[in-house]
């Protein structure tokens, strides 16, 4: 089993970047959704209600980072004043990030259509992931929950297997918006898994990840007048457990160590364990 794709997500909801090779630190891929579009309460913003969002691709450069949507130009957001700030919520977390100018405000909300704020995780800012899954003091940013979500071909193999059965097309994997893609043939093995090690670097399992409407979009256009998995996932994935009600596709890890992990890096399975419960069909 081998590492096939890394990705990271600079905004949060924004369109990812592919890499050959990543620093894994504890709050996961440095980078990775360092910045949040907010309303201007501080409340995130996700595609889940502003698709255009999968519209908006972010580039790091020198000082700052270039915003750019197709036909509306560029702007450049460099790193804000650390005193320009404000708290932030993400789901239950309430953040204290720092806040893009003025003007990088109004373009954004031009190009999106409602006023929004460009926020920052800076080293000021301060947040951890759930400790009853992932453990106590276990830093993260602006992700949903959690530091790393891995998924593995087999499973989306499976999942568009059921889902060119009863005509409904296929997805690719940028659907489910991964940081690790591990090359596996065996659908939904991860369910057993407790964790993997690649390149020394220990990643522990922690939650599977239950999908939502995003799932239903194009990663380029945030268009939902594409092929969904949300009927597939309805059908074979529905979680069994209350604790993570939903259909769930890949998993949340935690990273228990630091390096660097690249494409081909080989993934070894560290213990398996009793698979979560899946709802049968019929």
């Amino acid at each position: 089993m081998r590492v096939s794709q890394l990705n990271f997500y600079p905004l949060k909801s924004g369109r990812g970047i592919s890499l050959d090779e990543a620093e894994i630190a504890a709050e996961g891929i440095p980078g990775d959704r360092r910045m949040m579009v907010t309303d201007p309460s501080g409340h995130f913003i996700t595609q889940r209600e502003l698709q255009a969002l999968a519209q908006l691709q972010v580039t790091p450069g020198d000082g700052g980072f270039r915003f750019a949507i197709d036909g509306k130009g560029e702007i450049f957001a460099g790193q804000p004043p650390k005193d320009r700030r404000m708290d932030v919520a993400v789901w239950k977390s309430i953040v204290n990030a720092a806040v893009a100018d003025d003007a990088v405000n109004e373009a954004l909300s031009g190009w999106l259509g409602r006023d929004v704020r460009l926020v920052f995780f800076d080293d000021q800012a301060k947040r951890t992931a759930s400790a009853e899954w992932a453990g106590p003091d276990t830093p993260v940013t602006f992700a949903d929950g959690y530091q790393v979500l891995v998924t593995t071909t087999g499973s989306l193999a499976a999942l568009n297997a059921d889902m060119q059965r009863n005509g409904e097309g296929s997805v690719g994997m940028e659907r489910f918006r991964p940081n690790i893609v591990l090359d596996h043939e065996e659908a939904w093995a991860e369910d057993n898994w407790e964790g993997i090690e690649i390149s020394g670097i220990r990643f522990d399992f922690v939650k599977p990840c239950a999908r939502c409407i995003m799932t239903t979009q194009d990663q380029t256009s945030g268009s939902r007048e594409v092929p969904s998995p949300i009927p597939a996932m309805g059908r074979i994935r529905m979680s069994a457990d209350r604790r993570v009600p939903g259909p769930l596709f890949g998993w949340n890890a935690v990273p228990r160590d630091t390096g660097r992990i690249r494409l081909g890096d080989v993934a070894t399975v560290i213990a398996e364990r009793e698979a979560w419960a899946i709802k049968r069909r019929g």
